[in-house]
């Protein structure tokens, strides 16, 4: 296998060698679980977990971790604007960011490890990094000693005295130097707090990723992957602490995915163009939205729209059609044709061209123009009156194959309404012999489709969410 990527480290391409044969051992920055997640953080859910099926399609075993922030200042300030407990909100918003990237066709991490359920684990890190003399405790905070780390600024590239103009003390701050960062935060009043050495707090932000990654992965991991807003300073931080803590190389390749904008402007909440996938997946099939974020390579920015959406939307709905014809043909089809190999290893080398687009640092775009390709020949092949079952077969099979280590659906999953109506008379039967359980079951299950039921003395109602 000659799979390449780009590592932002070296800043160019390289050959994809595992620490271990066969297997990947990759960490993906996840959200701070505050609100639903909006547009931008589904491009490195929706790009990662494309590289991750990629790289089990091509024969190697991926423990993929993926983290959740359940405690910072952005939950601490919802916590108190909503008059609820920090685990509350953290709870209600992870369940949503499942069912969120469930919808994009997003398979779940090996292990989503959350802040609040490894503070022990943080602290020790914390601890190690003060006895090697690369963090100091002042009143309560534990800060990073940024300048007693040589190789801080190599990912970003830029030396240590470039990363310094513009660095500030906050008001509050007891760092010795504007480039350091906080470890340890001392609990304010009224804050959710942990005991440690220092006093009640809790982790700074960037600990959090280097104490997880090295519970779930090891001291050394293959990939570590986020959006390109984490370069710096995130992943600067994390490769600071990581290798200062454990004398070893922390990630050998660093993946980064591109900015998303919004009608050619940058998304923000001032302009009033923040995108939340909670909201936009009850308006569009969310396999729409996959397909749209990897039409674009992933390290190349990507503006959204509602014309390029409809564009797209046009693209997928050709494959499907393509797909279609070709199960409603194959049952009339014959089972033998004289140019039968011709046209299977004409698929066969779509697939193969399928490959080296995935191989060069997952060009899923090139990758996507094949699938344009394989629906391109698959209309010429229907359009003779002798098909053969076998090649049929063959075009059925790599579209399902293709389509799968896209995590893309080749059929708009939507319920017709006398499907639901059908399930619905299902639940009304289900709760008349008292099987609950089943009765449940439908309902979650409409749900999951955006249907909402509603029980009323008139009976039961539904709608689309």
């Amino acid at each position: 296998m000659s799979i390449k990527l780009y590592n932002t480290l070296t800043r160019k391409k390289e050959l994809f060698q595992p620490i271990e044969e066969n297997k990947v051992k990759m960490y993906v920055c996840g959200p701070t679980v505050y609100n639903y997640i909006h547009i931008g953080n589904a491009r490195p859910a929706i790009v990662f977990d494309t590289v991750r099926r990629y790289f089990e399609y091509r024969g190697y075993e991926v423990n993929f971790v993926s983290n959740f922030t359940d405690v910072d200042d952005k939950l601490i300030k919802a916590a108190n604007e909503l008059g609820e407990e920090v685990p509350v909100i953290a709870d209600r918003f992870i369940n949503a960011y499942f069912e969120d990237v469930k919808a994009l066709g997003c398979k779940e991490a090996t292990v989503h490890p959350r802040v609040t359920e490894n503070i022990e684990i943080i602290i020790d890190f914390i601890q190690a990094l003060i006895d090697k003399g690369f963090a100091y405790e002042q009143g309560g905070d534990v800060y990073y000693k940024t300048r007693s780390f040589r190789g801080y600024g190599k990912l970003s590239h830029q030396s240590i005295d470039e990363l310094r103009v513009g660095a500030r003390i906050e008001v509050g701050e007891k760092k010795q130097d504007s480039l350091d960062f906080v470890l340890w935060k001392a609990a304010k009043a009224g804050e959710i707090y942990w005991e440690s050495p220092w006093g009640d707090g809790r982790p700074g932000w960037h600990i959090e990723c280097s104490a997880m990654a090295k519970k779930y992965l090891g001291e050394t991991i293959d990939i570590h992957a986020g959006g390109q807003d984490l370069a710096f300073p995130h992943h600067e931080n994390e490769i600071a602490q990581s290798e200062a803590a454990n004398g070893k190389t922390f990630a050998n390749y660093w993946m980064h995915n591109g900015y998303i904008n919004i009608d050619n402007e940058k998304m923000s909440k001032s302009l009033g163009n923040f995108i939340l996938v909670h909201h936009i997946i009850k308006q569009h099939d969310p396999q729409l939205i996959r397909f749209f974020m990897l039409s674009v390579h992933y390290r190349h920015p990507i503006n959204y729209s509602e014309e390029l959406l409809e564009s797209t939307k046009k693209g997928l709905e050709r494959l499907r059609t393509s797909f279609a014809n070709l199960k409603h043909r194959i049952d009339s089809s014959t089972n033998l044709t004289t140019d039968d190999e011709e046209w299977l290893n004409k698929i066969s080398n779509l697939h193969d061209e399928f490959l080296v687009a995935m191989d060069d640092d997952f060009n899923t775009a090139n990758a996507i123009s094949t699938l344009f390709e394989l629906s391109k020949q698959t209309n010429y092949y229907l359009e003779s009156k002798n098909t053969s079952t076998k090649v049929i077969a063959s075009f059925i099979e790599m579209f399902e194959r293709l389509f799968g280590v896209l995590g893309l659906a080749l059929e708009d999953e939507e319920l017709l309404d006398e499907e639901i109506e059908e399930l619905i008379e299902k639940r009304i039967e289900a709760r008349k012999n008292r099987d609950f359980a089943l009765a449940d079951q439908i309902r979650d299950e409409l749900k999951e489709k955006n249907v909402i039921l509603e029980d009323t003395p008139q009976g039961t109602r539904w709608k689309r969410g």
